[in-house]
């Protein structure tokens, strides 16, 4: 690690979080082969950014992505060459333009595999991503909704790693209210393609 050298990115800041008033773990001495220094000291500045601000990712998750890509993803033209790399997105059988059939692939990627374990490491997290997951897991079955998560979290390690903004998690709340709007706009539209008009239930209704 001291002979990787320190990374710089434009409007990075590794402290730029908000865990929702959260109080922060005490960390515990390293276990079986842990490292015995302080690895995410060295993984910020090598990365140039805190890869552990996302959820479900831990260092050793995050060690994993460096010691397999580095801190360049220059050779991915973008997010999704990246997690498709990683084994985390569908074969798609495309005809006339259009998909007619989607396969799960088989692709060893110790990336793939880190993230689908973070992903898995979310079902009880009161986070973003969290509540993210687990509505993912009730709608399409926890093997899908962790293959879909861990892409997600590719997507967000990609775009960190280029843009070099941290992640910040916006809680369980957020995401429920973001989801529940959609899902009133959605049956807004619905409405109104079949010449209807919705109305909001009052008290006395």
């Amino acid at each position: 690690m001291a002979a990787i050298p320190s990374r710089s990115l434009p409007g990075s800041d590794a402290e730029a979080t908000d865990d929702g008033g959260k109080k922060k773990r005490k960390s515990k001495k390293p276990k079986g082969n842990a490292p015995k220094f302080d690895l995410k000291t060295e993984l910020n500045r090598v990365n140039g950014v805190d890869l552990t601000t996302i959820d479900g990712i831990d260092v050793m998750t995050a060690e994993t992505i460096l010691s397999e890509v580095g801190t360049d993803l220059s050779r991915f033209k973008t997010e999704q060459h990246f997690v498709s790399w990683a084994g985390l997105t569908p074969s798609q059988d495309v005809s006339g333009g259009k998909v007619i059939r989607q396969r799960s692939r088989r692709v060893n990627s110790r990336v793939g595999n880190a993230l689908r374990l973070a992903a898995r490491s979310l079902f009880r997290s009161e986070s973003y991503l969290g509540a993210k997951f687990r509505k993912l897991r009730a709608r399409r079955g926890a093997p899908k909704a962790i293959k879909g998560m861990g892409r997600y979290m590719g997507c967000l390690v990609y775009r960190i790693l280029t843009h070099g903004q941290a992640w910040v998690d916006r809680g369980t709340k957020h995401f429920e209210e973001r989801n529940r709007q959609r899902e009133i706009n959605e049956l807004q539209r619905n409405a109104t393609a079949l010449g209807l008009h919705l109305l909001p239930v009052t008290a006395n209704a």
